[in-house]
């Protein structure tokens, strides 16, 4: 299977977003503040549209492999991990200093999208 650790790394973070949104719905909203409450759905929040973002630019690249996808790919996954899992550990453990981690994820979630945007750049138009 091509891309096989890829569409695994998908799987498992549409997996923990979908866990991690259910817990935050019906095991933390009455045991934490508003405010943690909200920045624990902003971390399932950002996990979910880069989680989606990831799937689709793996299908394009299975169709059609671009240099700089790999990149998003990568810039994604490590976004995910810094941004989401910082608020998430932030939220369950109660240490602000976490919050410290989360500007670094952030910056490579957008990193990942430049690095898509010099993809679709540099894309070739399909021949006819």
């Amino acid at each position: 299977m091509r891309y096989r650790a890829a569409w695994i790394t998908i799987a498992l973070s549409g997996f923990l977003m979908v866990a991690a949104g259910a817990f935050g719905a019906h095991g933390l909203r009455d045991h934490v503040t508003p405010r943690l409450f909200d920045t624990f759905e902003t971390g399932v929040r950002y996990q979910a549209w880069h989680t989606l973002a990831m799937l689709a630019v793996l299908v394009w690249r299975a169709h059609t492999p671009q240099p700089g996808q790999g990149w998003a790919l990568k810039l994604w996954g490590a976004g995910i991990v810094l941004f989401s899992g910082s608020l998430y550990l932030l939220v369950l453990t109660g240490t602000p200093m976490l919050g410290v981690i989360t500007p670094v994820g952030g910056v490579l979630l957008m990193a990942g999208w430049l690095a898509l945007a010099a993809s679709a750049w540099r894309a070739r138009a399909p021949s006819s």
